[in-house]
């Protein structure tokens, strides 16, 4: 008899049991991705000139976030991803590259947010994505997420002819508590304007203030020092057909270094960054392709350089026993071509040329580097 009543409520509560799920899968988004890379360091010449042995490596990424929807405004989220977590400017994974044979691979959060939107406004809080428009990574590496309250607002001119809409993005992002006051932290704040002119010009100014940032990374410092830069970004879509488009990136650090004795004469007034690219196609549909050149001539604290792109050389941190990228000062090109192979399965090849703006050695560094990716996604 038992049995019976069993079989009873199972077949009454599984269509139940099937709508909660059903509900539930709705509101449960997953996201993730794998790349494979291939990469060759070449012509690499240290600050003493003593040439780098060339370099070649085989390496890896993983994430996988998920975003839950709480009712129609808000949700929080999270992703996870592999590397070294004490590096937030690389998640990738040198293969035979670990303390032990074949050891597991380390991985770690990074990304941790709710949010809320609402018509034209968008707010997190947590860990996530800046909220920042920009055209490359020479000023903030799309894998470093920063801790704080990210604010933006999108907003749509229906009434104006020439301009197509207008955005604004502001933060407070906290780099190292002090465990005092918050104005006594290490901080990030930004604000940032976005418009376009008839979906062919696009002008997005911002301001972003850093205060007490250290000149190593990860607690090495010597000294700290604020940076005010402002930001003029711009692109013009050339050919929208055949998705031609220019761009032009300005940096302007406003901060006197004068009086920092820390800082070498030679580097106090190096506050001043340019970047132009040119991109011909896309890589969004089966059979796309997409190529790509730019200049970068950035001068050392035209940024702040361990927040920045972690791609164009292998000039780093680990010499003061810090991870993180030292990619400022210098100037170089970048060359890129890509496949899609299909939706989110693509290759992307890219070659860089860099040498130092101003020594701060015997000689001027320099090097080239070639990295073939192959990225999967969902």
């Amino acid at each position: 008899m038992k049995f019976y009543l069993f079989i009873l409520v199972f077949f009454l509560l599984n269509p139940i049991i099937a709508q909660t799920d059903t509900i539930a899968h709705k509101k449960l988004k997953l996201t993730g991705d794998f790349r494979f890379r291939i990469e060759q360091d070449w012509n690499s010449r240290n600050q003493n000139g003593i040439k780098r042995e060339d370099r070649s490596r085989l390496r890896y990424r993983f994430r996988f976030g998920l975003n839950y929807s709480i009712g129609k405004h808000s949700s929080f989220g999270g992703r996870l991803r592999s590397g070294n977590i004490n590096d937030q400017q690389g998640p990738h994974i040198t293969l035979g590259g670990n303390q032990g044979e074949f050891e597991l691979v380390s991985i770690g959060l990074e990304k941790l947010f709710y949010q809320y939107k609402r018509k034209k406004i968008e707010v997190w809080i947590g860990k996530n994505s800046i909220p920042l428009m920009k055209l490359n990574e020479i000023f903030w590496n799309d894998n470093v997420f920063p801790e704080g309250v990210g604010i933006k607002y999108n907003g749509r001119l229906k009434k104006q002819k020439l301009l197509d809409g207008i955005s604004f993005s502001t933060g407070h992002f906290v780099i190292k508590s002090k465990n005092k006051n918050f104005w006594n932290d290490s901080y990030l704040q930004i604000v940032q304007f976005n418009t376009s002119f008839k979906e062919r010009i696009k002008i997005f100014p911002g301001f972003y203030h850093f205060k007490r940032i250290g000149n190593y990374p990860d607690n090495k410092h010597t000294f700290e020092i604020d940076y005010s830069i402002f930001h003029l970004g711009s692109q013009i879509i050339v050919d929208k057909k055949r998705k031609i488009k220019v761009g032009v990136e300005f940096y302007n650090n406003f901060q006197n270094y004068s009086r920092i004795d820390s800082i070498p004469d030679d580097l106090k007034n190096e506050t001043i960054g340019i970047v132009l690219s040119a991109a011909y196609g896309g890589m969004k549909n089966k059979g796309d392709w997409l190529f790509y050149i730019s200049y970068a001539n950035i001068q050392k604290y035209s940024i702040v350089d361990y927040f920045a792109q972690n791609d164009w050389s292998r000039w780093d941190y680990s010499s003061v026993g810090a991870s993180g990228s030292r990619i400022s000062n210098f100037h170089g090109v970048e060359l890129k071509i890509g496949y899609a192979i299909k939706e989110n399965f693509n290759l992307n090849l890219r070659t860089y040329f860099v040498e130092q703006l101003v020594k701060v050695g015997r000689f001027k560094e320099n090097g080239s580097r070639a990295r073939l990716d192959l990225n999967i996604g969902f």
